[in-house]
Parts: structure tokens; C-alpha cells; sequence
């Protein structure tokens, strides 16, 4: 007897979905690094991923010393002043030139951290194995089941939008790195330091994008090419929901993870693997319709 074609199995396309979902929340997290930096710069950050790979090797030498939790803390604390440095000495310096100079910087910080990650940790995968509030049974209801690892890296891309919202919207400090982003010469005229809210903005990113090098290090082995992927989808996520928009960044990463587990499930097997591409041609159908994503704001300018 045939077995029924997946798109017969409501309980298989329930899964998909779920399990999107969760592979999708490690998008978010990415996303929402890249997402800050482009608001306070307008420069997308081509080595936030392996920044964050940076991150998680570092993670990896602090877990050989010390429990879990210090190790993450003490990681995301070293990416958050790395980032801040990066921008004052690296990317301020081209800060006026054209926009193409920072994004030929970014590609370099692409190269330099994934280089400095095989010559000080080698090209052998690392042991990074879940860590024990995320280890035990898939949560299950009728067919449908979700990993308790999954559970976590969604439960951590919540707290971190929520952290986010309250910091942007209920700080002073969010206040004035709001006004930094949408304009930096009124914000020097009252007063902001807008040098020190660019620093801060890229340290946020860092540790973001830290979370999320860490997380991904659960599901995946710990090498030099970890992050690469995750970067890509990253990338698609932050543009179909928005490049200004916090809330388009994570609603833009459960898509591109639901997404890509329906191609991978749907596309008959002798296409081969389409995940990537049936993601990205999405983000072009979209993009085509409303070019600034999904949650993003049209610039309108007064002449």
C-alpha cells in the first residue's frame, strides 16, 4: 500500500510548521542584530554572522573553565565591547564616505573573524552540546512534538524582543538612540552624544548577534562554516519584514523557518535542495509588491 503524499498529512504539514517555527526563532535572533545596526547606520553588517561565530568560540573557551551561565554572560559581555569598539575605530573612521565604503568594510570584518575563528580555534568541529535547561523530552500534542531545545531558543527570542521593546521605547537611553537613527545632526543639536549612541547601538548588536551564535552552536557543531547559513536566512528575514523594524525582523525569521521546512518537506527530492531558493524568491515576490518589507516604514522626503 502507498503511503499518502505529505501534502495529504495534516498532522506532517502541523509539524512543519511547529518545527519552522522553532528553527525560524534562530533567524530572529540574527536578524534583529543586523535590524539594529542598519537603523542607527544605515549600513548592513555583512560580518554580523561571523561576529557572532566570533562570540560563540569564545563562549566555548569560557565553558571549558567555568558552568554554562557564566561562560554565555561572560561571552556576550566581550562581543557587546568588541562591537563597540569595531565602531569607534573601524567604522567611524568611513563614517562620512560613501555608503559602499562601510559595506566593503563589513565584508572585511567578514573575512577577519572568520580567519581569526580557524587560526585560533582550528577547522575541528568544537563539542557544544545542549546545556542541561534544554535537555529532556519533545513536548508533544496529538502528532505534533517540539523539541525542548526548540522550546528554548523561541523562548529566548521572545525575551530578547521584549527586552528590546522596553529598552527602545521606556529608556531614555532607547529614546535618545531612536533619535540617533532617524537623525543624528538634530540630535547633536539637543545635546545627544551621538558618537557614544552609535557605539552603544553596535555593542547591542553584538551581544544580540552573541545569543544567536550561541544558540545556533546547540543545534549545530561548532566550526568555522556554522554560521554561514544561518547568516543568509538571517539576511532574507531582516529584508521581508523590514530592515527598520524590530518586529519585522522576528516575524520575518519564524517566516523564512516555516517557510524553508515546507520546501524541504513539499519539493519532490529529485529537485534537490530548494530551501534557500524558495525562501529567497519569496522575499522577491514580496519585495516587488512592498519594497520596504513587510514592517517597514517608506522614507518620505520634503522638497
Amino acid at each position: 500500500m502507498l503511503a499518502a503524499p505529505p501534502w495529504e498529512d495534516p498532522d506532517l504539514f502541523a509539524q512543519q510548521i511547529v518545527s519552522g517555527i522553532a528553527s525560524g526563532s534562530l533567524f530572529a535572533i540574527l536578524a534583529l542584530a543586523i535590524v539594529m545596526i542598519y537603523r542607527s547606520t544605515d549600513v548592513l553588517n555583512f560580518g554580523q554572522g561571523e561576529m557572532a561565530l566570533f562570540a560563540a568560540f569564545m563562549s566555548w573557551t569560557f565553558l571549558t573553565r567555568m558552568d554554562f551561565w557564566p561562560a554565555f554572560f561572560l561571552a556576550i559581555l566581550v562581543a557587546a565591547v568588541m562591537g563597540a569598539a569595531l565602531e569607534r575605530f573601524v567604522l567611524r573612521p568611513v563614517s562620512e564616505a560613501p555608503v559602499l565604503n562601510s559595506i566593503v568594510v563589513t565584508l572585511g570584518l567578514f573575512v577577519v573573524f572568520n580567519g581569526l575563528s580557524l587560526w585560533i580555534w582550528g577547522s575541528q568541529p568544537k563539542g557544544y552540546g545542549p546545556f542541561s535547561v534544554f535537555k529532556g523530552d519533545a513536548t508533544c500534542v496529538s502528532d505534533v512534538c517540539i523539541g525542548r531545545l526548540n522550546i528554548g531558543i523561541l523562548v529566548v527570542t521572545l525575551i530578547i524582543m521584549v527586552l528590546l521593546y522596553l529598552l527602545f521605547q521606556h529608556t531614555r537611553l532607547g529614546l535618545a538612540l531612536r533619535a540617533t537613527a532617524q537623525n543624528r545632526t538634530a540630535s547633536r543639536l539637543v545635546g545627544i552624544p551621538v558618537g557614544n549612541m552609535l557605539s552603544i547601538g553596535w555593542g547591542l548588536a553584538a551581544a544580540v548577534g552573541a545569543v544567536a551564535g550561541v544558540m545556533a552552536t546547540q543545534n549545530l557543531s561548532l566550526t568555522t562554516g556554522t554560521m554561514f547559513a544561518v547568516l543568509l536566512f538571517a539576511f532574507a528575514a531582516a529584508v521581508l519584514g523590514g530592515l527598520d523594524s524590530p518586529v519585522g525582523a522576528v516575524v520575518g525569521g519564524l517566516s523564512i523557518g516555516v517557510i524553508k521546512n515546507l520546501a524541504g518537506t513539499y519539493v519532490p527530492p529529485e529537485v534537490g535542495s530548494v530551501d534557500l531558493l524558495v525562501a529567497f524568491l519569496v522575499i522577491v515576490l514580496v519585495l516587488m509588491v512592498r519594497p520596504t518589507g513587510l514592517f517597514g516604514r517608506r522614507a518620505v522626503r520634503r522638497v
